[in-house]
């Protein structure tokens, strides 16, 4: 199960560092293995949990337990896939690859650049990236934001690896990163809350519950799909729907009147975003 990189011979290969393999960084190996964007030799896992490093090791990916045996390693990269609150403990360890030119992709929540830049040194090429849940099958939203040391080949470099799970945006001022967080971050949760919105509605109005759970999901779903691939603006779409004085119109009345649904949204998105300004202190 563990493989212990302990000659040169083993790590001359070894092109990316996933350190910390739960469910994002498991998706997100997962997506560079799948796209072929990198094969299993070409990557290493260091991963404390047991469990989760036998899940990894099943991928044919070097498999290990700490850091140690990259000492002699020279990869392109170091992914922090782990919880903010162990970041500056699993980051210390990686600060001598920090010195042969590695650059630092991170995906964890809140924390910022100078963080890394205090851990790693100032001169390290450091990127940061806000993921979301919806990664996991290949279709998320990943915004990154780099520091003035992630050379134009990185830069592409990663964004290629992070565009195996979705779409891949970019920010140039890193506050920004807290609106992103309030959008595309916290987003899936807004979605699927309407869903069950949607779906309890349905229900009220007579539906069976596998039916109004059908109904919502798919809606959502096939309106989200046609968004994305038609020319037209979500707001010609929706009146492309909506009949004069029709059952849409009439619904939309309720959640457009007075701009009720944009007020709310507009609400959550603004304490969704100052709640990640609180946390990045």
């Amino acid at each position: 199960m563990e493989t212990h990189l302990e000659n040169g011979n083993g790590v001359m290969g070894i092109s990316v560092v996933l350190a910390g393999c739960g469910n994002m960084g498991y998706a997100m190996l997962s997506g560079w293995l799948a796209s072929g964007r990198l094969a299993p030799g070409e990557v290493a896992v260091v991963e404390p949990n047991a469990a989760l490093l036998a899940r990894a090791a099943e991928k044919g990916v070097h498999a290990m337990a700490d850091a140690s045996a990259l000492a002699a390693a020279t990869p392109r990269l170091v992914v922090f896939a782990v919880k903010p609150q162990v970041i500056r403990e699993v980051a210390v360890q990686y600060r001598a690859l920090a010195g042969k030119g590695t650059a630092f992709l991170s995906v964890a929540a809140g924390t910022p650049v100078a963080t890394f830049e205090e851990i790693l040194g100032a001169g390290v090429a450091i990127t940061r990236c806000m993921p979301n849940t919806p990664a996991a099958i290949g279709k998320g939203m990943m915004v990154v934001f780099d520091n003035p040391n992630v050379p134009p080949e990185t830069g592409a470099f990663v964004r290629d690896l992070l565009a195996a799970s979705g779409e891949v945006a970019t920010v140039s001022d890193e506050a920004l990163m807290d609106a992103v967080t309030a959008v595309s971050g916290s987003g899936p949760a807004y979605v699927f809350h309407f869903i069950e919105c949607l779906t309890a509605a349905g229900e009220k109005a007579g539906l069976p519950a596998r039916t109004a759970k059908l109904l919502a999901m798919q809606t959502v779903y096939g309106a989200a799909c046609l968004a994305r691939e038609s020319d037209e603006t979500p707001g010609r779409l929706r009146e492309q729907v909506t009949s004069p004085n029709g059952t849409t119109a009439a619904a939309l009345s309720v959640l457009m009147g007075g701009d009720r649904l944009k007020t709310l949204v507009g609400e959550a998105v603004e304490a969704a975003r100052a709640r990640s300004v609180e946390l990045g202190r």
